[in-house]
This record gives C-alpha cells, sequence and structure tokens, in this order.
C-alpha cells in the first residue's frame, strides 16, 4: 500500500467524504458490488467505512479531531485500495436535545452499517454506552469495529459487568478492537501519581456513568491497595446547576485530594469552579474525559492552575516523536491548530482499517475483520503495537498533564 502526503480539503459536520468521482454513485452500483464483495474481485468496486461519533453535541471538539485523523489517514491511501473505492461516511449519533450521544441513534447507526454490504469497517463508537449497544448489532453482521475512545475495560475484559464481554460477541467472534489504553490502565496510574504528588486522604466523585463511575471505582482500587485512605466515595447529578452543596462535607472531611470520575459533558468544569469558588484547595485530578480547553475556561484557569492533574491515555503533541510528530505537523499545516488528544486516535483507528483491508485476500467483511485481529507489530502513527486476543492494543502509554498558566502541561509518563 503506497502512502502519499495528506492532500488539502476542509471537514464538515454529518457530510460524507467520496474521494473520487466514481464514488459518487454508490447507491446506483450496490446491486453489481455485492457480489463482487463476495467472491473478492480485486477492482471496479467501492468500500465503505462508517464512524458514528457524537458530532453535534458538547464533546464535538473531539469528535471533529478524530473525523480529521480519519480523514487524513484515507487521504494518505489516496482514496483507493487495490482498486476499491474507499467512501467514508461520518454518522452522528447525537440525540434530538444535543446533550450527547442517544442509544436509539446509535442502534439506528449500527443497523445501517450492518445492513449496508458495502461497508466493511465501523470506527467507533466514541462513548462506552454507544459501544455496549453498537456491537452485538455489528458482531452479528461480521463487520468489525475499530474504536477511536471507548475505554470501558468490559467491553475486551471480563471482571467487570455481569456477563461482560461476551454479551457483546452474540457470534461468539471478537470484532471490537480498540487504540486506547483501558481504563483500569489510567485509573491505577492516577492513583499512583497522586500518592506520588502528596495525597494521603482523598475523596472520590464520579458522575454515576459508565466511563467515570468505573474509572474512579479503579482509582479507588488502587489506592487503598497503595495505602491512600479514601474518605468517601459518592456520585453527583452529572445535569446539575451547581455543586456548591458538596463544598461543606468535603471541606470538613479532611481530604487533602480529590478525584473525579467524570467527563466535561458531565459537568467536569463546573464542578472544580464550585469547588474552588467555595474555598477547597485539595489538588484535583481528573481523567482523560476533561482533556480539552473547554474544562479549563468552564471551571476558569485561575481556578485550575497549580492545583488541577489530569491523566491521559498517550502523549501530547508537543511530546510526539517520529510518526507521531510527522502526523502532528501535517495536522497543523491542515487544520491551523495542532492536533487535539483525540485526532491521534481517529487517524490510528482509520489507518489499522485500512491496513487490513490492504492485507485481506478478499475485501469482504469476513476477511478484513481477520486481517484487523491479526494485527501484529503494526507501525503507526503512535509507535509499533499489535492487538491481543481482546482486541486490546499493546500500547498502554498513560501520561500526566497539569494546569499551568490555563494551558495544559506534560508533566510526565506515568506508565509506559
Amino acid at each position: 500500500m503506497q502512502f502519499a502526503l495528506a492532500l488539502p480539503g476542509r471537514s464538515g459536520v454529518m457530510a460524507a467524504v467520496v474521494l473520487s468521482a466514481s464514488a459518487l454513485s454508490v447507491a446506483g452500483c450496490s446491486s453489481a458490488v455485492k457480489p463482487a464483495l463476495e467472491s473478492g474481485a480485486p477492482s471496479g468496486t467501492v468500500l465503505k467505512i462508517m464512524s458514528s461519533l457524537p458530532r453535534t453535541s458538547d464533546e464535538h471538539n473531539h469528535t471533529t479531531a478524530m473525523v480529521n485523523g480519519i480523514r487524513m489517514a484515507i487521504e494518505e491511501v489516496g482514496g483507493k485500495i487495490d482498486g476499491y473505492e474507499i467512501v467514508y461516511e461520518d454518522l452522528d449519533d447525537t440525540g434530538p436535545q444535543h446533550d450527547g450521544w442517544d442509544p436509539a441513534v446509535e442502534s439506528r447507526n449500527a443497523h445501517e452499517a450492518a445492513a449496508d454490504r458495502l461497508v466493511v469497517g465501523y470506527l467507533g463508537s466514541f462513548n462506552t454506552g454507544a459501544a455496549q449497544i453498537a456491537m452485538p448489532i455489528l458482531n452479528r453482521a461480521g463487520c468489525v469495529m475499530v474504536s477511536p475512545s471507548s475505554t470501558y475495560p468490559g467491553l475486551t475484559k471480563p471482571g467487570f459487568g455481569v456477563n461482560e464481554p461476551g454479551i457483546y460477541r452474540p457470534s461468539g467472534t471478537v470484532n471490537f478492537f480498540r487504540v486506547v489504553p483501558t481504563d483500569d490502565l489510567q485509573g491505577a496510574a492516577g492513583a499512583e501519581w497522586a500518592k506520588e504528588l502528596g495525597a494521603t486522604k482523598v475523596f472520590v466523585l464520579h458522575d454515576r456513568e459508565r466511563y467515570g463511575e468505573v474509572i474512579a471505582a479503579v482509582f479507588e482500587k488502587r489506592a487503598r491497595e497503595i495505602g491512600l485512605e479514601i474518605l468517601k466515595v459518592e456520585g453527583i447529578d452529572p445535569k446539575a446547576a451547581d455543586y456548591r452543596s458538596l463544598v461543606p462535607e468535603i471541606r470538613s472531611s479532611g481530604a487533602d485530594f480529590i478525584y473525579f470520575g467524570g467527563t466535561l459533558r458531565t459537568n467536569a468544569g463546573q464542578l472544580a469552579k464550585d469547588l474552588r469558588s467555595g474555598g477547597v484547595e485539595a489538588p484535583l485530578m481528573v481523567p482523560d474525559g476533561c482533556f480539552e480547553e473547554a474544562f479549563i475556561r468552564t471551571a476558569g484557569a485561575a481556578n485550575l492552575n497549580g492545583k488541577t492533574y489530569l491523566t491521559f491515555g498517550g502523549l501530547p503533541a508537543d511530546r510526539l516523536t517520529g510518526r507521531l510528530a510527522d502526523f502532528s505537523r501535517r495536522y497543523e499545516a491542515r487544520h491551523g491548530v495542532a492536533p487535539e488528544a483525540y485526532a491521534i486516535y481517529g487517524h490510528e483507528a482509520a489507518h489499522v482499517l485500512l491496513a487490513a483491508i490492504d492485507r485481506a485476500e478478499t475485501k469482504d467483511r469476513a476477511s478484513i475483520l481477520a486481517a484487523v485481529a491479526a494485527t501484529r507489530e503494526f507501525d503507526g502513527a503512535k509507535g509499533t503495537w499489535s492487538f491481543d486476543g481482546n482486541g486490546d492494543t499493546s500500547m498502554q502509554i498513560i501520561s500526566g498533564q497539569a494546569v499551568i498558566d490555563g494551558k495544559f502541561t506534560f508533566q510526565k509518563v506515568l506508565r509506559r
């Protein structure tokens, strides 16, 4: 597979990217393409890749960066593999209230992908709950999923939820893969870093959603193992107008450190703002669901400076080397800004899927799924890594950041 420099272009919400003129007539050629896909004909057909992400919700900054990364990966192969036109469809799984992904919309997107035999890969889901809905639908259809961001361990590992991960694999075949480290790694790394930062008595909060609750539970478990005292674990209402009522309890608890398992969308910024304005001075740590500038803007930079920490699976753009640094430079030249954290994951998810399409002898779902599962020592933008038998990446770098002078500032690598 020959790679070329990224071509200039522009992004848009809910737009399909069609990378050559002959791909514009997808609907018109469906009946002719179906047997070609089934027989593995090497040329003259179309292959579709779909993504399903919350494109018009509060998480659109993350997902726009992901889609930019996906498009760049497709452009790097010239929009074609072995004579097949690669057509990308950018689906939105945001609900009608635009407050996040919606179960009905994610289900519809997954069913649409499953029913369209031209679709050979599904990039998503962004949120764990959305992945839980899409996974069994696409598993039955034999369509591979590669997620840039769903980090809940139970999607791939036993021991976290009832009958997980088997309930997501009704066919018995692993079809879900991800290019991000799981929350059990990030939560544990956060606890170890908290101790290093001087924490002794920790007040743990979470947003009552699957991502936040699980990562907080992993943090709590590891914190206890290494001798930290957990004063309380408490869930908050992620839609509350404010959290001032928490302030007296936290102040009187004697906590010298606070951990919040949640995201910007589940009110991390408002929580931080209210804690600081109420006089809570204990350092605050949050996970990668808060890794965007809007968290700092919402909370107020002065409230976060020097006493707010964040863990992230990977490295920030300014610490990248090799192919990662090259991607960062090309992304900034293309879009005018350094890549947000998940742009790299969107690019990597698309990159590994495209490489599998290239390796597959026949360009049908089964062959491409098998090729993704066989990914070993993959030379990607994130370095050299492999998928294990569960569909998880061997790339397990966790880094730590602090908010300093109103910006996320790299502190150290917590795990390699």
